[in-house]
């Protein structure tokens, strides 16, 4: 390898370790556990101290990226910092790989290496967010009203074909499905002696109401005779729900991406495929004309 490359790569880890000093301190803002908050700290310190390992080589001053830093803080308040910290383990993964290329030229390289997986044992051990605990409600929430919606509003495109009717009677089925999600999630887990009963279900009628919404949403943009249009662009919708969620479940649990997001896409198109052959057969059954 040349010197030249040897340079541009050494550049490029500076910056990133120094980035992920910043990411780290910002997160441990957010940290109320004050052990967390410390452990957090001085991983920050470490990877400015990888950072000025990498400046002894490169000869330059490399700042942290603006960009990456505002990317992952919005990641952190989207999906939440334990998100953001496993995502950012993935990486650490494949910088080690990386990193061990340079070990002959770099000897203070393998102790970055130790660090930076010893890094990973002690985050994994630490994450206790909240919202992770109630991963399983908002999962029920989000399965229960893909498959629920999709399905209702595929059986009605055809049974209306009106966007507003379809749309008006979606919002009234959401709203009351995300009631009696809500309250079986309440009543299940008091049932089972949680004491955070009213938390978990409310976790579970967000999740639901979301994604009602979201679904609903294509038919209250599109004019009333382009119901076809509204429901090609609502089932797209609903596999982008389920690819967002897929992914971050895929993150925060360390789970299968693919089975997962294959199995949740796989259903919910199969119920909205026979809602809308339902719908179809209803209309023609029963002669409505709307």
């Amino acid at each position: 390898m040349k010197n030249l490359d040897i340079i541009n790569i050494i550049t490029k880890y500076q910056c990133d370790e120094e980035t992920a000093s910043v990411v780290y301190r910002l997160i441990a803002v957010k940290v109320k556990d004050p052990r967390d908050k410390e452990t957090l700290l001085k991983i920050s310190d470490q990877e400015r101290e990888h950072a000025a390992v990498w400046e002894n080589y490169s000869g330059r001053h490399m700042p942290a990226s603006r960009f990456k830093i505002t990317w992952h803080i919005l990641l952190s308040y989207v999906m939440g910092y334990t998100f953001l910290i496993k995502f950012l383990n993935r990486r650490v993964r494949e910088t080690v790989k990386c990193y061990k290329i340079l070990e002959k030229d770099i000897p203070e390289i393998s102790e970055i290496i130790c660090r930076k997986e010893e890094h990973e044992r002690i985050l994994i051990d630490m994450l206790d967010e909240d919202r992770l605990k109630y991963v399983g409600a908002m999962v029920l929430g989000l399965n229960d009203a893909i498959v629920e919606i999709t399905g209702t509003l595929a059986g009605l495109t055809f049974a209306l074909a009106n966007t507003k009717i379809i749309a008006l009677v979606g919002i009234i089925t959401g709203a009351a499905a995300t009631l009696s999600m809500a309250a079986a999630k309440y009543l299940a887990e008091r049932a089972d002696g949680n004491s955070k009963a009213l938390k978990a279900s409310a976790y579970t009628g967000t999740a639901y109401l979301i994604t009602v919404i979201l679904l609903v949403i294509p038919y209250l943009l599109f004019p009333k005779d382009m119901y076809i249009a509204a429901f090609a662009v609502m089932m797209t919708a609903a596999i982008l729900i389920i690819l967002f969620f897929s992914y971050y479940i895929s993150v925060a649990k360390s789970l299968p991406f693919i089975k997962r997001f294959a199995e949740m896409a796989c259903i919910s198109i199969g119920v909205s495929v026979i809602a809308f052959i339902i719908g179809i057969a209803a209309k023609s059954l029963l002669g409505i004309e709307i």
